[in-house]
């Protein structure tokens, strides 16, 4: 196979994987599909990546969406990263919500430099609570508003768990104490 073909076969691979992920993709990614990182950089340079940030391109051909600030600040912050707190309910429209900065879990100590606009918070989170939301790694909405106590008014808290429950994003048997938790915060 010539330099070019193979070229070509590594660029439709890595953009398999970025519609995926709102147009990013990482070198972890990169070296998963059996793609030498330097390849990244090759493209890049032919004007088929952005260089979004350390680590992290972005096809610019792949359409920008609501949700692409939420898996940028998942992927800049590592592995085993997910939103967490009230990016969670941003996410979702959920509590009248648009944070300044969007809050990325992660097991890790994050070493990275990071904008002002993701804090990371170092949380290891059960299994359980962890989900994927838009193809984004996120804690589960029922843990999440339960961690916003701390940044959000309990009222809209309380509004925001009988919306998530209407719209099916908190299970039925789990409602109830989830606004008894809610309203002893009150």
């Amino acid at each position: 196979m010539s330099t070019k073909n193979l070229a070509d076969t590594h660029r439709r691979v890595l953009r398999d994987v970025a519609l995926d992920q709102y147009g990013y993709i990482t070198p972890t990614d990169a070296d998963a599909l059996g793609v030498p990182a330097i390849e990244l950089r090759k493209i890049a340079q032919r004007g088929g990546l952005d260089h979004s940030a350390y680590g992290l391109y972005r096809f610019a051909d792949i359409p920008i969406t609501e949700f692409d600030t939420f898996m940028e600040a998942v992927l800049r912050s590592g592995p085993d990263a997910h939103l967490t707190h009230d990016a969670v309910l941003a996410l979702h429209g959920l509590a009248l919500l648009n944070p300044r900065r969007i809050r990325v879990g992660s097991p890790h100590r994050v070493r990275r430099s990071l904008p002002d606009s993701i804090e990371v918070i170092r949380e290891h989170v059960a299994p359980d609570d962890l989900t994927l939301y838009e193809g984004i790694p996120s804690t589960t909405v029922r843990r999440a508003l339960l961690d916003s106590r701390a940044f959000v008014m309990i009222d809209r808290l309380v509004e925001a768990t009988k919306e998530a429950g209407r719209r099916g994003l908190v299970p039925r048997h789990q409602l109830t104490a989830l606004l008894d938790a809610m309203a002893s915060r009150r």
